[in-house]
């Protein structure tokens, strides 16, 4: 009786310890994922820092707060991506389709976006050099369907 009192009660604890455990984020840093498949995962808080994402599919995936610190996104697919208060500076965002990404609260002063597509994009309280935002500004249409916001306003793009 007593074996099975105390099985029981290990039972309990690791049940107990598995549902309150802190999650651990994901560890990618310095990895090589081109082409990878993140499709519509969701992958909050993970670190990328220098990874390199070339050609990848983020498209859909759950990119809050996530760290793409000197990573390489180029010709990423981040279609629909949400990267809220995600760590961008340093990213190579060239030629990558952030096409009704949200961005809101993102750190971005030093990443590149040339030829980036970023219609319908939300960059809300965006941290981007002034240069860097005119030039997207020169691209910027759209409106976001999540947020509702147009891209240009998001920039503060002038008239």
């Amino acid at each position: 009786m007593r074996k099975s009192l105390w099985i029981g009660v290990l039972c309990l604890v690791w049940v107990l310890w598995i549902a309150i455990a802190p999650a651990h984020a994901l560890e990618y840093d310095k990895e090589f994922l081109i082409g990878v498949d993140f499709s519509g995962k969701d992958l909050r808080d993970a670190e990328f820092t220098k990874a390199n994402l070339r050609q990848s599919n983020l498209s859909h995936a759950n990119l809050q707060g996530v760290s793409f610190f000197a990573a390489s996104l180029e010709a990423a697919d981040l279609t629909g991506a949400d990267l809220r208060g995600a760590t961008l500076d340093l990213a190579r965002f060239n030629g990558a389709n952030l096409t009704d990404a949200i961005l809101e609260g993102a750190f971005a002063t030093n990443a590149q976006f040339t030829n980036a597509t970023i219609t319908g994009a939300d960059f809300t309280d965006v941290d981007l050099r002034r240069d860097i935002k005119a030039q997207l500004c020169k691209v910027a249409n759209g409106v976001n369907s999540t947020t509702g916001r147009l891209t240009r306003e998001t920039l503060d793009c002038p008239d």
